[in-house]
């Protein structure tokens, strides 16, 4: 059956956990359709994981909704969220409307912003419109010029309390999910009792609603240094490269093709 907003709702109150994962071609999407992974959310992680940025703040709408298209057709009964990228909706206005209706035309489900008080309003004419929104709140990447880098949010009583006030005027405005970046797992616990929304959380420990990784990273791709938190499930990268120099070996040998892979 198809994942909806009312389904992922249901499981908040029910008390069940769900996984998220970052997808971004049509294959992987189509994998994590297989392993019943619910929630897809095309990333603006893109830009660096898949087109060598050095930072998300370089990624179009065009970029975007190329990958989008490709994760639709690839798993259309999950749950799909597109990121909004930077710059694309820093105005509640026409434009922002218009961009998040991309998203739709696209083949997502819903869209995802980042930062608190700033997108309330946008937030809730998005859902007047009928385009349903996940926040995120905590380290929000978009924002790393401003951070001084890729720090945790939510230390200081100050601004833990402000995280915990946007998460309600999030939900107030109609956000049906909001993700919890890089923030203590006390804060982002309280955060999660107080919301009938569901969090997910990515560097906010073990209490949230449900967890998201960035798909390469889960699988041992990314050659960079990674996030404490997260956890390779299995380490493809290695085996890639390991696979590519046996074949590369197997073609100077002249033991590939065969006559197994060669026609008669």
């Amino acid at each position: 059956m198809p994942v909806t907003i009312p389904s992922l709702l249901e499981r908040k109150r029910r008390g069940e956990r769900f996984a998220v994962l970052t997808a971004y071609d049509y294959t992987t999407a189509r994998i994590l359709a297989e392993a019943e992974i619910p929630v897809l959310l095309v990333g603006d992680s893109l830009g660096m994981v898949m087109l060598g940025y050095r930072t998300t703040l370089p990624v179009t709408m065009e970029e975007m909704l190329h990958h989008a298209r490709a994760v639709a057709r690839g798993a259309p009964d999950q749950l799909l969220v597109g990121d909004m990228p930077f710059n694309s909706y820093h105005a509640a206005d026409e434009q922002a409307i218009a961009n998040a209706a991309s998203f739709l035309q696209a083949g997502m489900h819903a869209v995802k912003l980042e930062g608190g008080g700033r997108v309330v309003t946008l937030v809730s004419r998005l859902t007047e419109r009928g385009i349903p929104v996940m926040g995120h709140l905590g380290l929000t990447p978009q924002f790393v010029n401003l951070f001084g880098g890729y720090r945790v949010q939510g230390k200081e009583a100050e601004a833990a309390a402000r995280i915990e006030s946007d998460a309600r005027a999030l939900e107030a405005a109609g956000a049906f999910a909001l993700v919890l970046e890089g923030v203590p797992r006390s804060l982002a616990a309280s955060i999660t009792r107080s919301l009938t929304i569901p969090t997910v959380g990515i560097g906010a420990g073990p209490d949230c609603d449900g967890q998201v990784l960035v798909i390469n990273d889960m699988l041992g791709l990314t050659r960079d240094p990674l996030a404490k938190f997260v956890r390779v499930f299995a380490p493809l990268g290695d085996q890639a490269v390991a696979a590519a120099r046996a074949y590369a070996e197997a073609v100077a040998e002249g033991t590939f093709p065969d006559d197994a892979h060669s026609y008669g």
